[in-house]
């Protein structure tokens, strides 16, 4: 009994030292992650990153030191590190390998939030889906339809895919291809459009809208109006310009034969 009581003060006092010391060094491991993730925080905020990357980032560093304090706790304490960091990578690497579809779409996601080709609340068409963009995520794009229909999209379908945004520019252009009959007066016809244009001021002075006869067509003169709006006025004036023409050419006598030549909504000059 007498050589027992000295051992366990020896044990104690040994392996007291050593717990203490990983308390020690899991408390500064602690305080040094929260500085960590105060300091990329306060770095991305003012290089202007977007906030979700840096909500992200700072936690990965914050959890990223964490881990390295662990493991630096557990050998401090005794217990062999260098097998249990290697079954970390081969863990790491395996679940990296059966995650290579949603890792793509991580780092798509932290393209399209670093380059920003579209924010939350543009107008889009990306991977053949239209729609208004609801959330930017890291793995996904939420957008809603013009019918309400919520559509998730994986953010490596659009990096790879062509995107329109419709509400990037503050302007757009108008594109309506109106076609009369031949017997109809040119002058005429153009005088009628230009007051049309003239009397709705959604419609932008400047660029100036232009109405030229764009074609002699197999059994109409094809005319074309572009006027230039505000991307916020595009489909309001779009509609009115269609009902306004189709007032005042009956009202002036102007014949539209039939059928009428489709509409080209984004035709390019």
């Amino acid at each position: 009994m007498e050589e027992i009581i000295p051992k366990l003060q020896e044990w104690l006092v040994l392996y007291g030292i050593r717990v203490a010391a990983a308390f020690f060094i899991m408390f500064v491991g602690w305080l040094a992650a929260r500085g960590t993730r105060s300091l990329v925080r306060g770095l991305f905020h003012r290089w202007h990153i977007e906030e979700t990357l840096v909500s992200f980032f700072s936690s990965l560093s914050f959890f990223t030191v964490l881990g390295f304090t662990l493991i630096a706790m557990l050998g401090k304490l005794g217990i062999e590190t260098a097998s249990f960091a290697v079954a970390i990578g081969s863990a790491g690497l395996a679940i990296g390998l059966a995650l290579q579809g949603s890792l793509s779409n991580f780092a798509a996601g932290i393209l399209l939030i670093i380059f920003k080709p579209f924010r939350a609340g543009d107008f889009i068409d990306g991977n053949g889906s239209m729609g208004t963009v609801a959330e930017v995520g890291i793995f996904t794009t939420k957008i809603n339809s013009t019918d309400n229909k919520r559509i998730i999209i994986p953010n490596a379908k659009l990096t790879t895919e062509k995107i329109i945004n419709f509400s990037h520019q503050k302007t757009r252009r108008i594109d309506i291809v109106i076609g009369v009959s031949y017997s109809s007066d040119i002058d005429h016809v153009k005088q009628v459009l230009n007051d049309i244009l003239s009397k709705d001021e959604r419609i932008l002075k400047v660029p100036a809208p232009n109405i030229a006869l764009m074609e002699l067509g197999d059994s109409s003169l094809n005319f074309v109006v572009r006027p230039w709006v505000k991307t916020a006025d595009y489909w309001p004036v779009h509609f009115a310009l269609q009902e306004g023409i189709k007032k005042s050419f009956d009202a002036e006598g102007i014949s539209i034969p039939f059928p009428q030549r489709d509409v080209h909504l984004y035709k390019e000059s």
